[in-house]
């Protein structure tokens, strides 16, 4: 017969497997190395279909930098709103920035650890999708002292070293920050590119109509015309009456 705890383990090893177990945050590394707090992006476009809700969840540690900025690069159907809602709920379910534009940024600093959850609604437009590029990571201030620190305690660096090493984590911290500001650019290139797209599409398809109109038009008046001067031919037995 099975002792309570066996039964406990066994059970608990049973919903962890079949994915019942909800993780708070992701498991540290073996050894003596601690939880990562360097710098997590992403960068990708997503289609919303009509009147959609989608949500996406990004791990966060606490006293970090959350950013999440997006676009609406193009939209299909009858009204084409381009406007969409955008918000970031904290791992609680708190409201930590919302926006309701073509474009936004929502930047807040992190009080706890966990996934925060990005949502976008196409509710506006419930007739045609669209399409975002969306752009949002979580960046910690000190990551590049934490990390000297720890190089320095374990190959006891010398002055020269540590202030090549101080520039170059700051340098790092200013290529990321360009790489955010390019990113950006990149979204509004992108949305200038489908917008153009759309207007040769437009102008195309309007100057065929024209034409077809045009040389419509000029058969339908040349055949009037020859209507005009239609005459039949007499013979003796079919003349003309007065």
């Amino acid at each position: 017969m099975l002792k309570p705890s066996t039964v406990s383990v066994a059970v608990f090893v049973i919903l962890c497997v079949r994915g019942w177990c909800q993780k708070s945050e992701p498991l540290a590394l073996r050894g003596e190395q601690s939880l990562f707090r360097g710098s997590d992006r992403y960068d990708f476009s997503y289609v919303l279909p009509a009147a959609a809700l989608e949500c996406f969840w990004h791990f966060a540690h606490q006293s970090g930098n959350f950013y999440f900025s997006y676009e609406v690069q193009w939209v299909t159907g009858i009204g084409k709103d381009r406007h969409i809602t955008a918000t970031v709920n904290s791992p609680e379910g708190l409201l930590m920035g919302s926006s309701q534009d073509v474009r936004g940024q929502i930047n807040f600093r992190t009080k706890e650890t966990g996934f925060f959850q990005i949502c976008l609604s196409n509710f506006h437009n419930r007739f045609g999708s669209m399409q975002v590029f969306l752009n949002f990571g979580v960046y910690y201030d000190g990551f590049e002292e934490m990390q000297h620190q720890k190089e320095q305690e374990k190959k006891q660096l010398n002055d020269t070293l540590a202030t090549i090493e101080t520039s170059a984590a700051r340098v790092q911290s200013y290529v990321f920050h360009m790489w955010r500001y390019y990113n950006f650019a990149r979204m509004r290139q992108g949305t200038d590119y489908y917008l153009l797209l759309s207007n040769y599409n437009y102008v195309t398809w309007w100057s065929a109509a024209q034409s077809l109109v045009i040389v419509l038009s000029g058969f339908l008046q040349l055949y009037f015309l020859k209507r005009l001067f239609y005459t039949k031919t007499t013979t003796d037995t079919q003349k003309p009456r007065c």
